[in-house]
């Protein structure tokens, strides 16, 4: 007689925790098996999972598969929360560990790819719309003070109040700043919160306006619409002074890079000059560099005041 084969054995479509195989009769060869991927220590993936998924879902499922292993109370927090919420994070921490917050008290996770917090955390201050625990839109910002610079903070608020799909309010913000208290970050979120702008409709945008901002410049307003003597639309522009026609607008590299875009932006920049407005062009190098933009905008306000 032919002797029986081995049951197949067929892993669940998530992951799962080493002791959870264990129990149902994996060996601890079968769990070293090339097909499984060992995203954090003590859990198993099958191996290509991630393969045709976009990157957002393949992080959601990172951070479902960690949250297996975490207390009921846990929280991912920080550059994580802000990750799962699409806030626009500065490019240093788009790739950071998880972070994960505790309440005070308990022991905070600490592994490979995981950083730990111990803070206070109220049931108001978690999120469970992922299935699993992040910090709220708005104790995201408040945590988020702490490890960022303040343009890229009224960034991040921009985004969360913007007026097309907003994630919280600026009373809401305003309370959450209130309730964090003087913890780390108090300070800068003093700063940011009047910053706020929910017109602003990219990063870039709100960084150069926190620079104009800090430079003791006016204020500008965010996405204006031009129009000519006759009611005519012309253009609507990322910065403006209206009182003054001038204008400001940021040009990322897709604008160079895109043949069409670049030809509408150049007939864009004339019309604006044919109706009298002084329309400013800038790109990254001069939000890196801003004394000479600001010297030039400053002499172009003074100008026409």
């Amino acid at each position: 007689m032919s002797p029986v084969p081995p049951k197949r054995i067929v892993f669940p479509p998530r992951a799962f925790t080493v002791a959870e195989a264990r129990a149902n009769g994996v060996t601890e060869k079968r769990l070293r098996a090339r097909d499984l991927t060992t995203p954090f220590h003590g859990l198993r993936l099958r191996a290509g999972w991630e393969d045709g998924l976009p990157p957002a879902m393949v992080f959601e499922e990172r951070c479902r598969a960690l949250a297996q292993t975490l207390p009921p109370e846990a929280a991912f927090s920080h550059a994580t929360a802000a990750a799962l919420h699409r806030l626009p994070l500065p490019t240093e921490l788009q790739n950071s560990p998880l972070h994960v917050t505790v309440p005070r008290g308990r022991r905070a996770p600490h592994r490979h790819g995981v950083v730990g917090h111990q803070a206070t955390l109220s049931p108001g201050d978690v999120d469970s719309r992922f299935g699993f625990g992040a910090t709220t839109p708005e104790r995201t910002w408040c945590d988020l003070a702490a490890v960022l610079a303040l343009a890229p903070l009224v960034a991040i608020g921009d985004r969360l109040i913007h007026r097309s799909l907003p994630r919280t309010d600026l009373a809401r913000l305003a309370l959450a700043v209130t309730n964090h208290g003087s913890g780390r970050g108090a300070r800068l979120l003093a700063r940011a919160l009047p910053m706020l702008d929910d017109g602003s409709e990219s990063p870039m945008e709100s960084w150069q306006r926190v620079i104009i901002i800090l430079a003791g410049l006016p204020t500008p307003v965010t996405n204006y619409e031009v129009f000519d003597d006759r009611g005519v639309f012309v253009a609507r522009v990322d910065l403006a002074y209206p009182a003054l026609k001038i204008s400001m607008d940021y040009e990322g590299d897709h604008h160079r890079t895109d043949k069409k875009q670049w030809r509408r932006d150049i007939a864009r920049f004339r019309r604006l000059k044919t109706i009298g407005w002084d329309a400013k062009r800038y790109t990254a190098d001069d939000l890196t560099a801003p004394d000479e933009f600001i010297a030039d905008l400053a002499a172009s306000i003074r100008a026409r005041s």
